[in-house]
């Protein structure tokens, strides 16, 4: 690992410089700084936060990774009842929190570097499960406690996660529409390197084969979680030969889109078109028609995905656990009942 000391050698100053550069020293020039900062951004240096965690060996923090620039993913209303949760239990155990804010990949992979080699957090949080997720990766190779909430894509029995089972949940939420005599029934979801989308899109499949009813590839669609994404869906979806009677939206952000662009196109939920939601975020209750869609608890998913970290920093040895909360249907206005 790279020392003060060798960024002193390299940078052609004392160690006590590259100290006082660290702490910021109004003492120290700006080119010194300038110089000193560039050595270590060459030679992949990062200071520890201060004696005091060094000694202690705890900063009493935690990181939440998003799966996207902060600035997109807080749109969703999933995002802030989560980190409500995680806050519950941090402050009750008077940890902080360390939130990223990269907008691309590589930027919030830098980020959790920082947080790692800075020793500016304990453990982390990972708010979403992707293939080949360079975040996951890099926290394996380092030996460093995190928590996933979704499922693992790989290692699963040697990871802690909080997940629902987004299987049976997509499963029993499509044979709702089917109960109600939907045949034509689209699929709805977000990007397919998401677990959480391919485990609720195969809950849909399954249910459409139990019932015996024909599943079209031109009725599974992929989109953001954002409103924006349910009005490009829309789109597509209105331009089949056979437009679908129902719908099965991953998202209620999605869902909210998508019924505004039917509406401008001259159409009545559900009375035209039934549409069912995960996620029962606040916005699900209040827009017209309210939707019926699946209460995944988001704040009892941060309050236990910040308690089996909270225990994973503390006891180094704490096994790996697996945390499925309970999840409910909430049957609201957006579903119609075929004749």
């Amino acid at each position: 690992m790279v020392t003060i000391k060798d960024v002193a050698t390299a940078s052609g100053v004392s160690p006590s410089t590259v100290s006082r550069v660290i702490a910021d020293s109004p003492r120290i020039s700006k080119n010194t700084k300038k110089k000193v900062r560039k050595v270590m951004k060459e030679l992949g240096y990062h200071p520890n936060v201060s004696a005091r965690n060094l000694v202690a060996k705890s900063t009493k923090a935690i990181g939440v990774i998003m799966p996207s620039s902060a600035d997109t993913a807080l749109q969703n209303p999933f995002f802030p009842e989560i980190l409500r949760g995680i806050g519950s239990v941090i402050h009750k155990e008077k940890y902080s929190m360390s939130l990223t804010t990269g907008t691309s990949d590589k930027e919030i992979l830098q980020e959790v570097e920082r947080m790692v080699f800075g020793r500016y957090v304990d453990g982390i949080i990972l708010l979403y499960s992707r293939i080949n997720d360079p975040v996951t990766n890099f926290l394996r190779e380092n030996d460093f406690p995190f928590v996933i909430v979704g499922k693992p894509y790989e290692q699963e029995s040697m990871t802690t996660y909080v997940d629902n089972d987004n299987f049976q949940a997509g499963k029993e939420i499509t044979q709702h529409l089917i109960e109600k005599g939907h045949e034509q029934i689209a699929f709805i979801g977000g990007s397919l390197d998401l677990f959480v989308t391919v485990d609720r899109e195969e809950g849909y499949v399954e249910a459409m084969k139990e019932a015996g009813l024909e599943i079209m590839d031109a009725y599974k669609i992929h989109t953001e979680f954002l409103k924006s994404g349910g009005r490009e869906a829309v789109e597509y979806l209105l331009s089949c030969d056979i437009r679908p009677t129902g719908l099965v939206v991953s998202d209620d952000l999605i869902s909210l889109g998508i019924l505004s662009r039917l509406e401008e196109a001259g159409f009545s939920i559900p009375e035209d078109i039934s549409l069912v939601s995960f996620n029962n975020v606040y916005l699900s209750e209040i827009t017209s028609p309210a939707l019926t869609t699946v209460d995944i608890q988001i704040y009892e998913l941060g309050s236990q995905s910040a308690k089996a970290l909270i225990e994973k920093t503390t006891n180094m040895e704490e096994p790996p656990k697996r945390i499925i909360i309970p999840h409910k249907i909430v049957y609201r206005n957006s579903v119609n009942k075929l004749t």
